[in-house]
This record gives structure tokens, sequence and C-alpha cells, in this order.
């Protein structure tokens, strides 16, 4: 591998949420020769650690960005304690009201005034997998002015997030890249068994006829990071391409 791949800049920062009562250590990723005097578009991911660890996302977003393919974007991954990850993502989760204030009110205005990301609506991503992808469309539904590009990987949809969207007017403005793999129909979870190859598709239907605009395909793969990171670099494309 072409070693200017492997050369990238990721910055740590913590910060203190009041919301949640405790303090995260993010990781932001810049992208190859920044210039900290511009803006770049962003994408903050849920559980961010795993999307820079097992989805290798700073070492692929080089390789996109150096080889022509993307324009520069920055990425903010978030840290998620696995013992509450439920707790915050779930949209029945005890924690999830604080965790969607949290990202908001204090994360997202932070990371705009300290990195050189942008804070136009349309320069702004949420992504995740699973429970990732599920808490980040509904911070799109519940906060449209604010989020409308969302990425989300083999997202596990309960019936609350087909109830949400069902009660939105419209989704007009939301862009959607929504993946699932084929083998996804029985996934065991703590939760019971998920069948979310058929919750995406309830999903992807729901949204349509909101208007959103869905970019949905079915993959061969189960639910693991081998599959995200493979899916990864199509995914960013979406929303950084040239």
């Amino acid at each position: 591998m072409d070693k200017r791949y492997l050369k990238r800049t990721i910055l740590k920062k913590e910060i203190m949420s009041d919301h949640l009562g405790e303090t995260r250590q993010l990781q932001v990723y810049l992208p190859p020769e920044y210039d900290g005097s511009q803006s770049y578009p962003v994408i903050y991911l849920q559980d961010g650690d795993d999307y820079f660890n097992m989805g290798r996302l700073a070492t692929q977003a080089n390789r996109l960005i150096l080889d022509g393919h993307a324009h520069p974007f920055a990425a903010v991954a978030i840290p998620v304690d696995k013992k509450k990850r439920t707790s915050e993502y779930a949209p029945h989760g005890e924690r999830n009201p604080l965790y969607l204030r949290f990202f908001t009110e204090e994360l997202v205005p932070m990371v705009e005034r300290e990195f050189p990301v942008a804070a136009s609506v349309d320069d702004r991503v949420l992504g995740g997998s699973s429970l990732g992808g599920t808490v980040s469309l509904h911070l799109a539904l519940n906060h449209p002015d604010r989020f409308r590009q969302i990425l989300s990987q083999s997202g596990a949809f309960l019936p609350p997030t087909l109830e949400a969207i069902r009660r939105v007017e419209s989704l007009e403005g939301l862009k959607i890249y929504q993946t699932v793999g084929k083998s996804e129909s029985d996934v065991p979870t703590h939760m019971g068994s998920l069948n979310l190859l058929a919750r995406n598709r309830e999903v992807c239907r729901a949204l349509q006829e909101k208007n959103a605009r869905v970019l949905y395909s079915e993959q061969e793969g189960g639910h693991t990071w081998g599959f995200w990171q493979k899916d990864l670099p199509q995914a960013l494309l979406t929303f950084f391409g040239k």
C-alpha cells in the first residue's frame, strides 16, 4: 500500500457532557494537507472507535482523497460505552433523550468551534452501523433543520423508528445511504433475533413514501465489520465523491 494512505492526522479532544454527566474522548480525522483556515464537510460517526479501528476509516478516507475520488472531508469518531450503548442509541432507551441533547447541543457546536469543519447542514453527515444507524436517523427526524444526510449500515430499526417516520409530514430534504446484508434475516441480539433485512426494507419504503432520497442496496454480507468496512468507501463517496 502507498505510504501516503497510511499518513493521517487524527486529533483527540475531550468533551464534558452535562447531559450525560460524563466525559467522552473524541477522535477527529482531518484530510491530507488540511488547511486550518478552510472549512471541510464532516461526518460524525456513532461507535466511532470501531469505525476508526475496524472500519479503517482514516486509511480509506486518505485513499479516496489522495486518489482524487473524493473531496477532502473530516470525520469525528464518537465513542460509546458498550454497556450504555442500547440505552443511548435505541429510541426506547432510557438515556436516548440525553444522548440526542448531548449530540445536538454540546458535541456538534464544540466540534464546529474548535476544528476546521463546515457548519452548514448540507456539509454535515451522520453515520453508523446497526443501532448507530438508528440513532443517526432519529437525530435527522428530530432535527431536520440540522441533519439531512445519513449513512446507515445494517440499521437496527425497531418499531419506534417506523412510527417516527410516519409521524413526519415530509422528508423531502433527507438523503440516506442505506445498506443491509442479504444474510441479515436472523441477527442475534440481546433484544432477541431480529430480521434486519425485512426491517430495512420497511424503513426504506416508509422513507420513500415521505419523499426522502433513499440510496438503498442489499449486498452480500452479514452483521459484521467485514461487510461494513468493505461497503464504507462507496458510502463515503455518496456524500463526498467528486
